[in-house]
Protein backbone atom coordinates (compact mmCIF):
# COMPACT_ATOMS: atom_id res chain seq x y z
CA UNK A 1 0.00 0.00 0.00
CA UNK A 2 1.33 3.35 -1.39
CA UNK A 3 2.51 5.80 1.80
CA UNK A 4 1.07 8.50 1.65
CA UNK A 5 0.51 10.76 -1.83
CA UNK A 6 3.19 11.62 -4.32
CA UNK A 7 4.71 15.04 -4.52
CA UNK A 8 3.31 17.34 -6.05
CA UNK A 9 0.03 15.76 -5.31
CA UNK A 10 0.29 15.56 -1.55
CA UNK A 11 0.81 19.43 -1.17
CA UNK A 12 -2.27 20.30 -3.26
CA UNK A 13 -4.19 18.17 -1.04
CA UNK A 14 -2.51 19.45 1.81
CA UNK A 15 -3.67 22.52 0.78
CA UNK A 16 -7.31 21.53 -0.07
CA UNK A 17 -7.43 20.28 3.46
CA UNK A 18 -6.04 23.44 5.12
CA UNK A 19 -8.99 25.56 3.22
CA UNK A 20 -11.19 23.50 4.30
CA UNK A 21 -10.14 23.36 8.01
CA UNK A 22 -9.92 27.07 8.19
CA UNK A 23 -12.97 27.74 6.28
CA UNK A 24 -14.93 25.36 8.49
CA UNK A 25 -13.65 27.21 11.79
CA UNK A 26 -13.60 30.31 10.60
CA UNK A 27 -17.28 30.35 10.10
CA UNK A 28 -18.13 28.58 12.84
CA UNK A 29 -16.48 31.68 14.52
CA UNK A 30 -16.81 34.52 13.14
CA UNK A 31 -20.63 34.69 13.93
CA UNK A 32 -20.05 35.25 17.52
CA UNK A 33 -18.98 38.55 16.99
CA UNK A 34 -22.15 39.45 14.87
CA UNK A 35 -24.65 38.26 17.29
CA UNK A 36 -25.85 41.97 18.31
CA UNK A 37 -25.77 43.21 15.14
CA UNK A 38 -27.95 40.44 13.79
CA UNK A 39 -30.28 40.85 16.93
CA UNK A 40 -30.66 44.60 16.12
CA UNK A 41 -31.20 43.72 12.23
CA UNK A 42 -33.77 41.21 12.71
CA UNK A 43 -35.29 42.60 15.44
CA UNK A 44 -34.88 39.55 17.78
CA UNK A 45 -33.91 39.24 21.84
CA UNK A 46 -30.48 38.67 22.24
CA UNK A 47 -31.49 35.59 24.12
CA UNK A 48 -33.07 34.30 20.67
CA UNK A 49 -30.02 35.10 19.01
CA UNK A 50 -27.41 32.86 20.53
CA UNK A 51 -29.16 29.97 18.64
CA UNK A 52 -27.56 31.19 15.62
CA UNK A 53 -24.53 29.35 17.67
CA UNK A 54 -25.62 26.85 19.34
CA UNK A 55 -27.37 25.41 16.20
CA UNK A 56 -24.79 25.10 14.56
CA UNK A 57 -22.39 23.17 17.49
CA UNK A 58 -25.47 21.20 18.14
CA UNK A 59 -25.64 19.53 14.71
CA UNK A 60 -22.24 19.29 14.66
CA UNK A 61 -21.75 16.64 17.58
CA UNK A 62 -25.05 15.16 16.38
CA UNK A 63 -23.59 14.44 13.25
CA UNK A 64 -20.12 13.97 13.21
CA UNK A 65 -19.96 9.81 14.10
CA UNK A 66 -22.90 9.10 11.60
CA UNK A 67 -21.15 10.98 9.39
CA UNK A 68 -17.71 9.16 9.14
CA UNK A 69 -19.32 6.04 9.15
CA UNK A 70 -20.86 6.86 5.98
CA UNK A 71 -18.18 8.08 4.76
CA UNK A 72 -16.35 4.45 5.07
CA UNK A 73 -19.28 3.37 2.92
CA UNK A 74 -19.38 6.14 -0.28
CA UNK A 75 -15.79 7.03 0.46
CA UNK A 76 -13.59 9.85 2.15
CA UNK A 77 -12.83 12.52 -0.90
CA UNK A 78 -16.77 11.82 -1.73
CA UNK A 79 -17.92 12.74 1.63
CA UNK A 80 -15.40 15.48 2.07
CA UNK A 81 -16.46 16.86 -1.27
CA UNK A 82 -19.99 16.72 -0.38
CA UNK A 83 -19.92 18.23 2.55
CA UNK A 84 -18.31 21.22 1.61
CA UNK A 85 -20.14 21.92 -1.50
CA UNK A 86 -23.30 21.61 1.20
CA UNK A 87 -20.80 23.87 3.43
CA UNK A 88 -20.64 26.62 0.73
CA UNK A 89 -24.21 26.40 -0.52
CA UNK A 90 -25.32 27.24 2.50
CA UNK A 91 -23.22 29.86 3.14
CA UNK A 92 -24.29 31.50 0.01
CA UNK A 93 -27.67 31.31 1.45
CA UNK A 94 -26.48 32.70 4.77
CA UNK A 95 -26.14 35.99 2.34
CA UNK A 96 -29.53 36.13 2.37
CA UNK A 97 -31.45 35.72 5.28
CA UNK A 98 -33.82 37.85 6.25
CA UNK A 99 -35.66 36.41 9.36
CA UNK A 100 -34.49 34.60 12.27
CA UNK A 101 -36.13 31.26 11.64
CA UNK A 102 -34.71 31.15 8.09
CA UNK A 103 -31.13 31.93 9.61
CA UNK A 104 -31.29 29.21 11.70
CA UNK A 105 -32.67 26.73 8.79
CA UNK A 106 -29.51 27.62 6.48
CA UNK A 107 -26.64 27.48 9.59
CA UNK A 108 -28.37 24.35 10.31
CA UNK A 109 -26.93 23.14 7.16
CA UNK A 110 -24.03 25.22 7.25
CA UNK A 111 -23.56 22.54 10.31
CA UNK A 112 -24.22 19.25 7.84
CA UNK A 113 -21.57 20.19 5.15
CA UNK A 114 -19.12 21.13 8.37
CA UNK A 115 -19.55 17.54 9.65
CA UNK A 116 -20.05 15.81 6.89
CA UNK A 117 -16.51 17.35 5.55
CA UNK A 118 -14.76 17.24 9.38
CA UNK A 119 -15.48 13.41 9.71
CA UNK A 120 -13.20 12.14 7.41
CA UNK A 121 -10.64 15.06 7.36
CA UNK A 122 -8.48 13.09 9.19
CA UNK A 123 -8.66 9.98 8.31
CA UNK A 124 -7.66 11.92 4.73
CA UNK A 125 -4.63 13.40 6.74
CA UNK A 126 -3.86 9.98 7.32
CA UNK A 127 -4.01 8.70 3.91
CA UNK A 128 -2.40 11.80 2.19
CA UNK A 129 0.97 12.14 4.18
CA UNK A 130 3.80 9.24 4.54
CA UNK A 131 4.18 7.24 8.25
CA UNK A 132 6.10 9.07 9.69
CA UNK A 133 4.94 12.68 8.72
CA UNK A 134 1.62 11.70 9.81
CA UNK A 135 2.63 13.75 13.43
CA UNK A 136 3.40 16.80 11.76
CA UNK A 137 0.18 16.86 9.53
CA UNK A 138 -2.15 16.50 12.38
CA UNK A 139 0.25 19.35 14.06
CA UNK A 140 -0.14 21.53 11.32
CA UNK A 141 -4.26 20.81 11.13
CA UNK A 142 -4.35 21.58 14.75
CA UNK A 143 -2.45 25.23 14.04
CA UNK A 144 -4.64 25.96 11.23
CA UNK A 145 -7.50 25.15 13.67
CA UNK A 146 -5.22 27.82 16.31
CA UNK A 147 -5.36 29.97 13.84
CA UNK A 148 -8.84 30.24 12.67
CA UNK A 149 -10.17 30.55 16.34
CA UNK A 150 -7.99 33.69 16.62
CA UNK A 151 -8.28 35.15 13.34
CA UNK A 152 -12.85 35.24 13.55
CA UNK A 153 -13.05 37.68 16.22
CA UNK A 154 -10.71 39.75 14.05
CA UNK A 155 -12.26 39.47 10.78
CA UNK A 156 -15.88 39.10 12.04
CA UNK A 157 -15.68 42.64 13.68
CA UNK A 158 -13.12 44.24 10.51
CA UNK A 159 -16.31 43.16 8.41
CA UNK A 160 -18.87 44.16 10.70
CA UNK A 161 -16.93 47.84 10.14
CA UNK A 162 -17.37 48.32 6.39
CA UNK A 163 -20.52 45.92 5.68
CA UNK A 164 -23.52 44.45 6.82
CA UNK A 165 -23.53 41.43 8.76
CA UNK A 166 -24.57 39.03 5.43
CA UNK A 167 -20.92 39.69 4.48
CA UNK A 168 -19.58 38.31 7.83
CA UNK A 169 -20.83 34.41 6.65
CA UNK A 170 -19.85 35.30 2.73
CA UNK A 171 -15.43 35.71 3.97
CA UNK A 172 -15.79 32.01 4.29
CA UNK A 173 -17.03 31.69 0.07
CA UNK A 174 -13.04 32.28 -1.26
CA UNK A 175 -12.05 29.58 1.38
CA UNK A 176 -14.39 27.13 0.01
CA UNK A 177 -14.12 27.62 -3.34
CA UNK A 178 -10.47 27.09 -3.28
CA UNK A 179 -11.04 24.19 -1.56
CA UNK A 180 -13.77 22.59 -3.85
CA UNK A 181 -11.11 23.59 -6.67
CA UNK A 182 -8.06 21.48 -5.52
CA UNK A 183 -10.18 18.82 -3.98
CA UNK A 184 -9.46 16.22 -6.72
CA UNK A 185 -5.83 15.98 -5.33
CA UNK A 186 -7.22 14.38 -2.23
CA UNK A 187 -6.28 10.59 -1.72
CA UNK A 188 -8.98 8.20 -3.64
CA UNK A 189 -9.80 5.57 -0.95
CA UNK A 190 -11.69 2.69 -1.68
CA UNK A 191 -15.33 2.56 -0.41
CA UNK A 192 -16.54 -0.35 1.84
CA UNK A 193 -19.07 -2.64 0.54
CA UNK A 194 -21.01 -2.72 3.56
CA UNK A 195 -24.22 -1.68 4.56
CA UNK A 196 -24.62 1.81 6.28
CA UNK A 197 -26.40 1.25 9.90
CA UNK A 198 -29.27 3.99 9.55
CA UNK A 199 -31.01 2.76 12.76
CA UNK A 200 -27.50 3.37 14.59
CA UNK A 201 -26.51 6.64 12.96
CA UNK A 202 -30.38 8.19 13.73
CA UNK A 203 -29.93 6.50 17.65
CA UNK A 204 -26.52 8.18 17.77
CA UNK A 205 -27.43 11.73 17.02
CA UNK A 206 -30.18 11.47 19.26
CA UNK A 207 -28.58 9.99 21.97
CA UNK A 208 -25.86 13.18 21.70
CA UNK A 209 -28.61 15.90 20.76
CA UNK A 210 -30.85 15.17 23.65
CA UNK A 211 -28.01 15.03 26.28
CA UNK A 212 -26.42 18.33 25.39
CA UNK A 213 -29.53 19.98 24.79
CA UNK A 214 -30.60 18.63 28.02
CA UNK A 215 -27.95 19.84 29.77
CA UNK A 216 -28.11 23.52 28.17
CA UNK A 217 -31.47 23.60 28.82
CA UNK A 218 -30.91 22.72 32.19
CA UNK A 219 -28.59 25.89 32.37
CA UNK A 220 -30.33 28.27 30.68
CA UNK A 221 -34.19 27.37 31.05
CA UNK A 222 -36.76 27.76 33.66
CA UNK A 223 -37.95 24.19 34.24
CA UNK A 224 -35.29 21.58 36.18
CA UNK A 225 -37.55 18.65 35.81
CA UNK A 226 -38.14 19.37 31.86
CA UNK A 227 -33.93 19.08 31.26
CA UNK A 228 -33.63 16.47 33.64
CA UNK A 229 -36.58 14.43 31.46
CA UNK A 230 -34.59 15.18 28.09
CA UNK A 231 -31.18 14.11 30.12
CA UNK A 232 -32.26 11.13 30.91
CA UNK A 233 -33.89 10.03 27.94
CA UNK A 234 -31.09 10.99 25.87
CA UNK A 235 -29.51 8.57 28.60
CA UNK A 236 -31.81 5.47 27.52
CA UNK A 237 -31.10 6.04 24.45
CA UNK A 238 -27.52 5.97 24.87
CA UNK A 239 -27.56 2.60 26.73
CA UNK A 240 -30.03 0.95 24.37
CA UNK A 241 -27.42 2.58 21.15
CA UNK A 242 -24.53 1.10 23.15
CA UNK A 243 -25.94 -2.08 23.42
CA UNK A 244 -27.25 -2.18 20.11
CA UNK A 245 -23.59 -1.64 18.67
CA UNK A 246 -21.63 -4.11 20.60
CA UNK A 247 -23.52 -6.33 17.82
CA UNK A 248 -22.28 -4.66 15.04
CA UNK A 249 -19.25 -5.79 12.88
CA UNK A 250 -18.48 -1.55 12.23
CA UNK A 251 -20.34 0.42 14.79
CA UNK A 252 -21.44 4.23 14.45
CA UNK A 253 -19.78 4.35 17.95
CA UNK A 254 -16.32 3.07 17.45
CA UNK A 255 -17.02 0.92 20.84
CA UNK A 256 -14.30 -1.21 18.84
CA UNK A 257 -11.75 1.33 19.21
CA UNK A 258 -12.24 2.41 22.51
CA UNK A 259 -12.14 -1.22 23.81
CA UNK A 260 -8.46 -0.64 23.08
CA UNK A 261 -6.86 0.63 26.47
CA UNK A 262 -3.91 3.10 24.35
CA UNK A 263 -7.64 4.69 22.79
CA UNK A 264 -9.51 4.46 25.41
CA UNK A 265 -6.86 6.71 27.85
CA UNK A 266 -6.13 9.01 24.83
CA UNK A 267 -10.17 9.91 24.32
CA UNK A 268 -11.14 10.91 27.76
CA UNK A 269 -7.17 12.66 28.26
CA UNK A 270 -8.58 14.84 25.07
CA UNK A 271 -12.26 14.90 26.48
CA UNK A 272 -10.80 16.46 29.78
CA UNK A 273 -7.97 18.52 28.19
CA UNK A 274 -10.52 20.65 25.58
CA UNK A 275 -13.14 21.17 28.82
CA UNK A 276 -10.31 22.31 31.02
CA UNK A 277 -9.25 24.61 27.87
CA UNK A 278 -13.02 25.85 27.16
CA UNK A 279 -13.56 26.33 30.51
CA UNK A 280 -10.69 29.00 30.62
CA UNK A 281 -11.54 30.22 27.39
CA UNK A 282 -14.70 31.48 27.68
CA UNK A 283 -14.58 32.12 31.45
CA UNK A 284 -11.18 34.12 31.17
CA UNK A 285 -13.04 37.41 29.53
CA UNK A 286 -15.30 37.94 32.19
CA UNK A 287 -12.69 38.17 34.84
CA UNK A 288 -10.16 40.28 32.92
CA UNK A 289 -13.27 42.48 32.25
CA UNK A 290 -15.59 42.55 36.14
CA UNK A 291 -12.32 42.09 37.69
CA UNK A 292 -9.52 43.34 35.90
CA UNK A 293 -11.16 46.88 34.17
CA UNK A 294 -9.84 45.54 31.08
CA UNK A 295 -12.16 47.06 27.80
CA UNK A 296 -13.38 44.47 25.13
CA UNK A 297 -10.18 45.71 23.00
CA UNK A 298 -7.88 44.82 25.05
CA UNK A 299 -9.42 41.45 26.21
CA UNK A 300 -9.52 40.51 22.48
CA UNK A 301 -5.56 41.61 22.45
CA UNK A 302 -4.98 39.62 25.76
CA UNK A 303 -6.91 36.38 24.72
CA UNK A 304 -4.30 36.03 20.99
CA UNK A 305 -1.57 34.71 22.79
CA UNK A 306 -2.93 31.34 23.42
CA UNK A 307 -3.55 30.81 19.72
CA UNK A 308 -0.59 32.23 18.61
CA UNK A 309 1.61 30.40 20.30
CA UNK A 310 -0.11 27.24 19.64
CA UNK A 311 0.43 27.95 15.66
CA UNK A 312 3.98 27.68 16.49
CA UNK A 313 4.08 24.92 19.41
CA UNK A 314 1.38 22.27 17.72
CA UNK A 315 2.98 21.65 14.34
CA UNK A 316 6.70 21.22 16.48
CA UNK A 317 4.58 19.02 18.48
CA UNK A 318 3.63 17.05 15.55
CA UNK A 319 6.97 16.21 14.63
CA UNK A 320 8.16 15.53 17.89
CA UNK A 321 5.59 13.05 18.18
CA UNK A 322 7.34 10.78 15.35
CA UNK A 323 10.38 11.19 17.51
CA UNK A 324 9.22 10.69 21.17
CA UNK A 325 6.30 8.84 23.36
CA UNK A 326 2.78 10.30 23.12
CA UNK A 327 2.59 10.11 26.63
CA UNK A 328 5.30 11.59 27.43
CA UNK A 329 4.74 14.94 25.47
CA UNK A 330 1.10 14.85 26.65
CA UNK A 331 2.40 14.51 30.04
CA UNK A 332 5.01 17.23 29.91
CA UNK A 333 1.90 19.34 27.98
CA UNK A 334 -0.27 19.63 31.04
CA UNK A 335 2.30 20.08 33.71
CA UNK A 336 2.83 23.17 31.86
CA UNK A 337 -0.96 24.02 31.26
CA UNK A 338 -1.62 22.93 34.63
CA UNK A 339 1.18 25.44 36.08
CA UNK A 340 -0.39 28.31 33.41
CA UNK A 341 -3.39 27.70 34.85
CA UNK A 342 -2.39 28.13 38.96
CA UNK A 343 -0.39 31.42 37.50
CA UNK A 344 -3.55 32.65 35.96
CA UNK A 345 -5.58 31.97 38.97
CA UNK A 346 -3.13 33.83 41.01
CA UNK A 347 -3.17 36.66 39.16
CA UNK A 348 -1.48 39.77 40.53
CA UNK A 349 -4.89 42.22 42.03
CA UNK A 350 -3.66 44.63 38.74
CA UNK A 351 -1.91 42.95 36.67
CA UNK A 352 -0.43 44.45 33.29
CA UNK A 353 -0.96 43.23 30.02
CA UNK A 354 2.43 41.38 29.96
CA UNK A 355 1.09 39.58 33.27
CA UNK A 356 -1.59 38.84 31.53
CA UNK A 357 -0.46 38.02 28.31
CA UNK A 358 2.57 35.39 29.31
CA UNK A 359 0.41 33.04 31.00
CA UNK A 360 -2.26 32.70 28.75
CA UNK A 361 1.24 32.15 25.89
CA UNK A 362 2.24 29.40 28.81
CA UNK A 363 -0.59 28.08 28.60
CA UNK A 364 -1.56 27.73 25.03
CA UNK A 365 2.11 25.97 24.61
CA UNK A 366 1.05 23.92 27.03
CA UNK A 367 -2.07 22.30 25.38
CA UNK A 368 -0.71 22.82 22.14
CA UNK A 369 1.97 19.80 23.20
CA UNK A 370 -0.52 17.82 24.41
CA UNK A 371 -3.21 18.03 21.40
CA UNK A 372 -1.28 17.06 18.46
CA UNK A 373 0.66 13.65 19.95
CA UNK A 374 -2.68 12.60 21.58
CA UNK A 375 -4.80 12.97 17.76
CA UNK A 376 -2.14 11.28 15.99
CA UNK A 377 -2.44 8.45 18.73
CA UNK A 378 -5.71 7.95 18.25
CA UNK A 379 -5.90 8.14 14.41
CA UNK A 380 -2.23 5.95 14.24
CA UNK A 381 -3.65 3.25 15.81
CA UNK A 382 -6.47 2.21 14.15
CA UNK A 383 -6.82 0.06 11.45
CA UNK A 384 -6.24 1.73 8.35
CA UNK A 385 -10.34 0.49 7.17
CA UNK A 386 -11.23 2.35 10.41
CA UNK A 387 -9.32 6.14 10.16
CA UNK A 388 -12.51 7.51 9.49
CA UNK A 389 -13.84 6.24 12.49
CA UNK A 390 -11.12 7.29 14.47
CA UNK A 391 -11.07 10.62 12.99
CA UNK A 392 -14.62 11.07 13.86
CA UNK A 393 -13.62 10.35 17.65
CA UNK A 394 -11.23 12.81 17.54
CA UNK A 395 -13.82 15.63 16.36
CA UNK A 396 -16.38 14.38 18.60
CA UNK A 397 -14.31 14.50 21.46
CA UNK A 398 -13.17 17.80 20.78
CA UNK A 399 -16.68 19.63 20.10
CA UNK A 400 -17.88 17.13 23.06
CA UNK A 401 -15.50 18.57 25.58
CA UNK A 402 -16.09 22.41 24.19
CA UNK A 403 -19.88 21.89 24.51
CA UNK A 404 -18.95 20.69 28.51
CA UNK A 405 -16.57 22.96 28.84
CA UNK A 406 -19.30 26.27 27.52
CA UNK A 407 -21.50 24.69 30.19
CA UNK A 408 -19.43 24.77 33.12
CA UNK A 409 -18.80 27.65 32.64
CA UNK A 410 -22.57 28.58 32.20
CA UNK A 411 -23.12 26.80 35.72
CA UNK A 412 -19.96 28.28 37.18
CA UNK A 413 -21.48 31.53 36.36
CA UNK A 414 -24.88 30.72 37.53
CA UNK A 415 -23.61 30.20 40.98
CA UNK A 416 -21.51 33.27 41.06
CA UNK A 417 -18.24 31.89 40.64
CA UNK A 418 -17.60 32.19 37.13
CA UNK A 419 -15.70 35.26 37.02
CA UNK A 420 -12.58 34.93 39.52
CA UNK A 421 -9.90 31.91 40.26
CA UNK A 422 -12.17 29.38 40.62
CA UNK A 423 -12.87 28.60 36.54
CA UNK A 424 -9.06 28.44 36.21
CA UNK A 425 -8.32 26.09 38.91
CA UNK A 426 -11.24 23.68 37.47
CA UNK A 427 -9.21 23.60 34.73
CA UNK A 428 -6.15 22.70 35.97
CA UNK A 429 -7.69 19.95 37.86
CA UNK A 430 -9.19 18.77 34.65
CA UNK A 431 -5.81 18.94 32.87
CA UNK A 432 -4.03 17.26 35.93
CA UNK A 433 -7.15 14.02 34.90
CA UNK A 434 -5.79 14.58 31.21
CA UNK A 435 -1.78 14.15 32.38
CA UNK A 436 -2.80 11.20 34.14
CA UNK A 437 -4.49 9.66 31.36
CA UNK A 438 -1.13 10.46 28.82
CA UNK A 439 1.40 8.94 31.41
CA UNK A 440 -0.31 5.81 32.04
CA UNK A 441 0.15 5.27 28.21
CA UNK A 442 3.63 4.94 28.75
CA UNK A 443 3.22 1.32 31.09
CA UNK A 444 4.48 -1.23 28.55
CA UNK A 445 0.92 -3.56 28.52
CA UNK A 446 -0.90 -0.48 27.30
CA UNK A 447 1.88 0.96 24.67
CA UNK A 448 2.77 -2.65 23.10
CA UNK A 449 -0.96 -4.45 23.00
CA UNK A 450 -1.38 -8.05 21.70
CA UNK A 451 -0.75 -8.66 17.80
CA UNK A 452 -4.44 -9.28 17.27
CA UNK A 453 -5.36 -5.76 18.76
CA UNK A 454 -2.47 -3.97 16.79
CA UNK A 455 -3.55 -5.51 13.65
CA UNK A 456 -3.71 -3.16 10.54
CA UNK A 457 -1.89 0.00 11.85
CA UNK A 458 0.08 1.98 9.27
CA UNK A 459 3.22 0.04 8.24
CA UNK A 460 6.25 2.07 9.30
CA UNK A 461 4.51 4.35 11.82
CA UNK A 462 5.18 3.11 15.22
CA UNK A 463 2.18 4.81 17.41
CA UNK A 464 4.16 5.46 20.95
Amino acid sequence: MTDGLPLPRRYAAIATLCLGTALIIIDGGVANIALPTIARDLGVDRSSVVSVVTIYQLMLVMLLLPFAGLGERIGLKRMYQIGQLVFTVATLLCFFAKSLPFLLIVRAAQAIGAAAALSVSSALIRSTYPAKQLGSGLGINSAIVSAGAALAPSLGGFILGIAPWPWVFASAVPFAIGSLLLGRALPDTPPRDTPFDVVGAVMCAAMFGLIIGGLESGVHGDSPVVSAAIVLTGVVVGVLFVRRERGERDPILPIDLLARPVLRLSVIGAYTAFIASMTLIISMPFRLQSEFGFTPTEMGLLMAPWPLTNIVVAPLSGWLSSRIPAGLLGGIGMAISIVALVLIADMPAHPSDLDVAWRMALCGAGFGTFLPPNARLIIGSAPRERAAAAGGLVSTTRLLGQTTGATLVAALLALGMGGGATPPLVAAGLAFVAGLCSLARLRPSIRMPKTEESADVQPASPVR
